[in-house]
């Protein structure tokens, strides 16, 4: 099986069974030239460019199907990857040679018409009709400069269409903004977006990918603006149809600063084949990041230093996200379980050297009647302050780093294959070196005091400051090695903690 593939169509007819077939042979990207279907112009190309992205959805969502646009506008080809397999939908159609010649693939071509048999399917459709015209009603115009914008995160199929669109239609230069990150907190799961210089690579390396013969400009904004703000020379805006209002709100400030306005193609919104009822049912980013929930988005760094057993993993996570539900999930599953919440309880029972330090340095007014440490008052004083929160870190963690150490030699005595160990403070306690991965849960912050002011029947002021407190989402992804989400139904939590588990028993043999 090659790495990446060329796919030369001449029929659209079998279009599905093709890109059923290229499964067997191509595990990474496939390059699908149309160069020798009809001649048209260019625009006219935009609907079987989204049917063929939209039917690899379902076909082959694991591999890179990228549609090159190059070859619709001249002999000019080239790929970033080399093709390792010359795919044909015919048994060896007229102008493939010249094809294999362009594309310099070295390797004989294979016919897929033996596979395929007699195919009597209609040629692929979307359920989507394309827009039959924009401002100026010229469906078939090309324009020096095409300007367009999104997020981009995680290169999907919509994304492809979009881009797709916008290179159809232009003729010299793209600009592409990309979304920079304080414009994206109202976005679903935003912890899990990608880095803006990571996105903003993303999209320059496929544009280049699928058409080597226009100047691309792909920048950072940090409002909806972007560069149409001040650049004089911009003709048509690319927008979908949920950001139409925008692409008018964009000409509006455009003329009041006496640039020409931009004539606006809209593109619709494309349903995916969505399996969740949590999901939306447009083709989005935000659905794809809900897809790597519970799936390791980081391989672990090695720790030499640690046994090999138990596997140790360490579960974080922020105030009432959903910590302890989650670990009882894992302790059905076979998993051993240290719950540091309870053994820092432990730590500062009366008389214990824990205790007596707390008191010695908080006072005594943290002791209650019955002489335990008063947690709420403790609470009250720590959170109100963080250089007292620090303080009193400094002296519960060291003794619950002790406790847990002992349980974790009991339980490798014992021939446990995993351990978990739960806690809040894992990662500003530093204790993520002391596991062989970390595990987190997120929640938004808003959802998280909801549920502190419905479950401790808290103050909404208090449940701010416990939240402000503690570490942000995005920190706890950056060190996290899989990520869970408890914002829908217990059985979709499930589903991630099923992920995250059957990955762990495939590599560890359990």
């Amino acid at each position: 099986m090659a790495s990446a593939g060329l796919l030369v169509v001449s029929n659209l007819k079998s279009m599905t069974k093709v890109l059923n077939s290229v499964r067997d042979y191509v595990s990474s990207i496939l390059y699908i030239d149309l160069n020798l279907l009809s001649r048209k112009p260019l625009p006219q190309w935009n609907q079987t460019i989204a049917d063929i992205y939209l039917q690899t959805m379902k076909t082959c969502p694991n591999i890179d199907v990228r549609v090159l646009i190059s070859s619709l506008r001249s002999d000019q080809k080239a790929t970033k990857k080399n093709v390792g397999v010359f795919l044909l939908d015919q048994q060896m159609p007229t102008g493939f040679e010249r094809i294999q010649t362009i594309y310099q693939i070295g390797v004989a071509p294979k016919s897929l018409l033996n596979e395929l048999g007699n195919s009597t399917e209609p040629e692929c459709k979307s359920d989507v009709a394309s827009p039959k015209e924009n401002v100026d009603g010229n469906v078939d115009k090309l324009y020096d400069t095409v300007v367009l914008g999104g997020t981009f995160d995680r290169m999907h199929v919509g994304h492809k269409i979009l881009l797709s669109e916008a290179l159809l239609r232009a003729r010299k230069r793209i600009v592409v903004g990309v979304t920079a990150p304080n414009m994206l907190s109202s976005k679903k799961l935003n912890e899990l977006i990608a880095p803006v210089e990571q996105r903003i690579r993303s999209v320059r390396e496929f544009l280049e990918d699928v058409d080597n013969t226009l100047q691309y400009e792909v920048v950072p904004i940090e409002d909806f603006m972007g560069p149409t703000r001040t650049d004089p020379d911009m003709d048509l805006l690319v927008v979908s149809a949920e950001t139409h209002r925008s692409g008018q709100k964009i000409n509006e400030i455009r003329m009041a600063n006496g640039l020409k306005p931009l004539d606006i193609y809209t593109i619709p919104l494309y349903e995916g084949d969505v399996d969740e009822t949590h999901k939306e049912k447009k083709v989005s980013s935000s659905n794809y990041r809900m897809d790597v929930l519970g799936v390791r988005i980081r391989d672990p760094q090695p720790r030499p230093h640690l046994p090999k057993t138990p596997y140790i993993i360490g579960l974080t996570g922020g105030i009432a996200s959903g910590k302890s539900v989650m670990a009882k999930r894992f302790e059905k599953r076979g998993a051993k379980i240290i719950n540091c919440d309870l053994l820092a309880h432990q730590v500062y029972e009366p008389n214990t050297d824990c205790y007596n330090k707390l008191v010695q340095h908080f006072g005594i007014e943290i002791i209650g009647d019955d002489k335990q440490i008063n947690r709420k008052r403790l609470g009250e004083i720590v959170f109100a302050d963080r250089s007292k929160l620090e303080e009193l870190n400094q002296i519960v963690w060291p003794a619950v780093l002790v406790e847990v150490q002992k349980i974790i030699n009991r339980y490798r005595d014992e021939g446990c294959k995993v351990v978990i160990v739960e806690a809040a403070l894992l990662l500003r306690a530093g204790w993520d070196i002391q596991c062989h991965e970390v595990w987190s849960m997120i929640i938004p912050p808003e959802e998280a005091i909801r549920r502190i002011i419905e479950r401790n029947k808290m103050p909404e002021e208090e449940a701010r400051k416990r939240i402000g407190a503690q570490q942000d989402n995005l920190y706890i992804v950056q060190k996290s090695n899989v990520v869970f989400s408890s914002l829908w139904s217990q059985e979709f939590t499930d589903k991630q903690a099923t992920r995250a588990w059957n990955l762990l028993k495939k590599e560890l043999k359990l």
